[in-house]
């Protein structure tokens, strides 16, 4: 999924599950967030330090070994699981709605990555589950795929914004809503 989706979804989920503080819903969000900052932090290196072309990004560099360790770092499950045990034998809140936020970041990524999928169960494994649906690849189900992730991201942010969505919540909303439905119809309608 993208990564927008994932904080909204996420914030959603849990906030319905479990009635999130205000300082929760930030951290539910950060959470849906935080496994792909360090995709975010390759792409700036390798666009703007390395200046590599943009097919040679996605083609290889991504599958640079230091590179794939460290998203599987950021997308293991174990990993985040350990983190919630953790903060629930201390009692730390905001710990487990951030680990909560990113087992369900990755439970959401499991199925809609084909030829990009991530090794979820690292360090115990390093099996990875090549869905036959893409979120992004045509090829794969993906317009299929982004359609009904925009359709979930668009029922949500209504959501949201009838419960407690400051002004700049519901901007972000709109805003976020409307690239999505603007990138739909131009990589997959060629609009």
């Amino acid at each position: 999924m993208n990564t927008p989706s994932h904080a909204i979804l996420n914030l959603v989920s849990l906030d319905a599950a479990l009635s999130l503080t205000p300082t929760l819903r930030w951290t539910a969000m950060l959470g849906g967030i935080l496994p792909d900052v360090p995709i975010f932090g390759f792409y700036i290196w390798a666009k703007f330090i390395a200046k590599l072309p943009e097919s040679q990004i996605w083609s290889e560099a991504y599958y640079w070994p230091l590179n794939q360790t460290i998203v599987a770092i950021s997308h293991s499950i174990p990993l985040a699981l350990l983190g919630l045990a953790i903060a629930t034998w201390q009692r730390w809140p905001i710990v487990q709605v951030l680990c909560l936020s990113c087992i369900l970041h990755d439970l959401g990524d499991l199925p809609l990555h084909h030829e990009d999928a991530h090794r979820h169960f690292f360090p115990l494994s390093d099996w990875r589950f090549i869905s036959p649906v893409s979120y992004w690849d045509p090829k794969h189900y993906g317009a299929i795929a982004a359609g009904c992730e925009f359709t979930a991201v668009a029922i949500a942010s209504l959501w949201l914004s009838g419960r407690s969505a400051t002004k700049i919540g519901a901007i972000v909303l709109v805003g976020v809503n409307l690239l999505y439905g603007l990138g739909y119809a131009r990589f997959y309608l060629k609009l």
